[in-house]
């Protein structure tokens, strides 16, 4: 795939909005509330998107080709027909991961500078 000149490059730095909603559609095919519930879930309130930073974010990755909406749709009786299913591409797949192994980098020197402590087993 051709990347738009838009597209960051697998090393630059995204924000922790976008990241954020990468980091969602990592684990599966979600509609725009739901990204919003994963978010706010996962970094228990900590980081809350609003409606319009969430949905230009979603514009912005469908351009630059790193998300796609699903055709796929769940089975759920509850879900609404006018909702929009998201889904990563390989390339938004490649971008997520390059930017964790950025970040996971930026911790391991941390944990070397005794900002942090050490890891503790699970």
């Amino acid at each position: 795939m051709t990347r738009n000149s838009k597209e960051p490059a697998p090393s630059a730095p995204l924000s922790p909005a976008t990241f954020h909603v990468l980091l969602a559609l990592a684990g599966e095919d979600l509609h725009g509330y739901a990204i919003l519930k994963d978010v706010e879930q996962r970094t228990s309130g900590s980081v809350t998107l609003s409606t319009g930073t969430l949905y230009g974010i979603l514009k912005r990755l469908l351009a630059d080709g790193l998300i796609i909406e699903s055709r796929a749709r769940p089975s759920a009786p509850g879900d609404d027909e006018r909702r929009r299913y998201y889904r990563l591409t390989p390339s938004g797949r490649e971008i997520a991961s390059a930017e964790a192994e950025r970040l996971n980098q930026l911790v391991t020197e941390a944990r070397a500078r005794r900002l942090l402590g050490k890891l503790r087993p699970a």
